[in-house]
């Protein structure tokens, strides 16, 4: 066995703002060259966890400590900030918030500058990491021109120089692509094999990570740990479920259909995975499994018509964009990183002024209508939150858009108390939004748009970084929502939402739209996938597998029925 290079004994610690510890008696141990995975619900302490790993606690957030951690057998208490940083590396969730350099190569060598490094080894150093990264091409790239997976091939080199001997990931697929999420996964892999680094990855996205091998699952819930296992130990259990983390599909289908499930029948890795004792029951569950029809949909509220639009003369964000979308629909807009879906978005709000094209609501011409006249009837939701958000407490920032309508208060305060609600809010609505994580700002600004109430609702990566419990909230109450007429739009890199959620995909690849398709078709399609970066679902692989005649179906049937057996925690 290597020898720990992570160790908590006893551990706990309390913000200094709370009454109540946020971690509870933690034993952990890590040792040197693993790759192990953090999961948990929001709330559950593994961001506090990672934070006590990387020094961020107690140097930015103070607390009390009680028990003791050690990275590399040195106690962190004793230890500084900078100290801790030569030991562990950190890549954010939003990699925009740790760029220091305007280029490539400025931002890998900043913290060489610091170490007052000679310029000829630091050139040498930086092209090494470059090439680990794959970024080699880029080196007087501007950062702001990077697309969102390289832009995290650049925070991870920014660690990487300094020779870090362990590599913290704070949700590194939230703001990817699937595509581009299976290569970071990929990425990390390799480097992780090639440098014997330690990888600690906290993620929700458990299926994506599992997408390469990692050595342990640490499961955690309400400030505790309560599973430390290896993947395929912890698959055939019901730990998962029980903790409201989503499983890998194929394997809640195959739990599902009655199928018994072992660690040694290698679970983690679909491409694996013996189902050989399972085929029969699979077979069973699709016969037995039926579709309500769906209603038929009502006449467009929305059109676009020939829409091109480009930020640049003579470069097309958008070339010759057309849809329309039925009153009380649900769709998808999915792609690529820079594929042009926030821009379409921003167009049909009046963000952006059109240049060519035009929009119809109810079949009336809105192209040159003001953002105001908009803003009464169409609803965006961004995918950063910080852009949106202007007030200090939560409550303030999801009553604003009331006030400024000049709704009474006595209204104001029972339809923001219901949203709050709803978004899982409520408990923390007398908080500063300065004490919320990523995702419950997320679900403020929803909130604050949500409370609105507006006929067609546009939602930018609506559930990135949120819990299976949240997830499920947050998208049944945008069900609910649809089911009273309210027309939703949501561009999305999470292929389940869109399978669950959305009957129709709209594809965009390179500023055009190469599909309008039902979402089963589109993730089934392999030419579209690869197009649109997209990532075919593990359900149609295990349904080919099991030998089920129509695959495409049993992907629509489990989906459906999914959705039913979570009602329960509504």
């Amino acid at each position: 066995m290597k020898n720990a290079i992570i160790h908590f004994e006893h551990f706990t610690f309390k913000y200094r703002s709370q009454t109540e510890p946020t971690l509870h008696d933690i034993n952990l141990t890590i040792h040197e060259g693993e790759k192990v995975l953090i999961v948990g619900p929001s709330g559950s302490g593994k961001s506090t966890l990672a934070h006590c790993i990387n020094g961020l606690i107690p140097f930015s957030y103070s607390g009390e400590i009680h028990g003791s951690l050690k990275i590399k057998e040195k106690e962190t208490k004793e230890l500084d900030l900078f100290s801790i940083s030569k030991m562990v590396g950190t890549v954010l969730q939003d990699p925009d918030g740790q760029f220091i350099g305007l280029s490539v190569a400025e931002d890998i060598a900043f913290a060489l500058e610091n170490d007052c490094i000679k310029q000829e080894q630091m050139k040498e150093q930086v092209m090494d990491v470059l090439k680990l990264i794959d970024m080699e091409n880029y080196l007087e790239a501007s950062i702001h021109e990077l697309s969102g997976g390289q832009k995290q091939r650049v925070a991870l080199g920014g660690v990487m120089v300094d020779q870090v001997e362990i590599l913290l990931f704070d949700e590194p697929l939230a703001n990817l692509d699937p595509a581009t999420g299976k290569q970071a996964i990929e990425l990390i892999d390799r480097i992780q094999k090639e440098t014997s680094t330690t990888a600690i990855i906290v993620e929700h996205r458990l299926e994506d990570v599992l997408h390469r091998n990692v050595d342990r699952i640490i499961v955690m819930n309400e400030g505790r740990i309560v599973s430390d296992s290896t993947p395929d130990e912890l698959l055939a259990s019901n730990i998962l479920g029980e903790n409201h983390i989503r499983e890998p599909l194929y394997v809640k289908a195959l739990k599902y259909a009655g199928c018994t499930i072992t660690h040694n029948m290698h679970t983690a890795n679909l491409d694996q995975l013996d189902i050989s004792s399972c085929k029969e029951q699979l077979q069973k569950w699709f016969e037995n499994t039926q579709l309500q029809n769906s209603q038929d949909k009502e006449a467009p509220i929305l059109e676009v018509e020939n829409l091109t639009f480009g930020y640049h003369t003579g470069k097309k964000t958008l070339q010759n964009i057309s849809f329309s979308i039925k009153k009380g629909e649900m769709v998808s807009i999915v792609g690529k990183n820079g594929a042009g879906k926030s821009t379409l978005s921003k167009l049909i709000c009046g963000f952006e002024k059109v240049r060519s094209g035009r929009i119809l609501y109810n079949g009336k011409d809105i192209t040159n209508d003001s953002i105001r006249e908009r803003s009464q009837i169409i609803g965006m939701v961004m995918q950063n939150p910080n852009q949106m958000i202007s007030k200090h407490m939560i409550f303030d920032e999801v009553a604003m858009g009331l006030v400024m309508r000049g709704v009474p208060e006595e209204e104001l305060r029972e339809r923001v108390d219901k949203t709050l609600k709803v978004c899982g809010l409520y408990p923390y609505r007398n908080w500063p939004i300065s004490a919320l994580s990523f995702g419950q700002k997320k679900r403020v600004t929803i909130a604050s748009i949500l409370v609105l109430n507006p006929e067609v609702l546009i939602l930018d990566e609506p559930t990135a970084g949120q819990d299976l419990r949240s997830y499920t909230d947050i998208m049944e109450f945008l069900m609910e929502l649809n089911r009273s007429g309210v027309t939703i739009l949501m561009i999305t890199h999470d292929m389940h939402l869109m399978l669950e959620y959305t009957p129709r995909a709209l594809v965009i690849a390179d500023g055009r739209l190469i599909a309008d398709d039902s979402a089963a078709h589109v993730l089934t399609n392999q030419a579209i996938i690869e197009k649109a970066n997209l990532k075919e679902t593990s359900l149609y692989d295990l349904a080919v597998r099991a030998d089920i005649p129509d695959p495409l179906e049993f992907v629509a049937r489990f989906i459906a029925y999914d959705k039913e057996a979570r009602k329960i925690w509504q």
